[in-house]
């Protein structure tokens, strides 16, 4: 069975292409990560590969201006290494991040810093700054 599977893979009337540029794609996002500064390949990555034209998807706009600028050097130095490479195409393509939120944690107030919260919220005159220490020292959990 895997045998047949391996066949249809690579033949030519099969999914051959596709495999081949699977293979393409993973040796250039190798090239990529040699050839890139550290900083950027970790907020970057290669996409495609089409009509000679390197396709990468950038974190940011600012990994992807960073990228645009070196697109020449980027280029040449693919074609140095034996791939026909006219050109490097950066789009913006922001990853998913599906780690969910966490909720805030109250951290409670020691019972000296709250003593002296309010010694200086009573010292206070009636003002913005007093009333916020006041809704300070009313909301926060206290430290036994």
């Amino acid at each position: 069975m895997s045998n047949s599977l391996q066949n249809y893979l690579e033949a030519a009337e099969g999914a051959g292409k596709v495999l081949a540029h699977a293979r393409l794609l993973v040796q250039l996002a190798g090239i990529y990560q040699e050839m890139t500064p550290l900083h950027l390949a970790h907020a970057s990555r290669v996409a495609n590969y089409k009509s000679r034209v390197l396709v990468i998807h950038a974190d940011s706009g600012a990994v992807a201006t960073k990228l645009r600028q070196m697109a020449p050097t980027l280029a040449t130095e693919l074609t140095k290494r034996g791939l026909e490479c006219s050109g490097v195409q950066v789009k913006v393509h922001a990853r998913h991040n599906h780690e969910p939120t966490r909720a805030p944690t109250q951290k409670p107030l020691s019972a000296r810093t709250s003593q002296d919260l309010a010694a200086l919220s009573e010292s206070l005159p009636a003002s913005p700054l007093r009333h916020a220490l006041e809704n300070l020292l009313t909301r926060s959990a206290k430290r036994e």
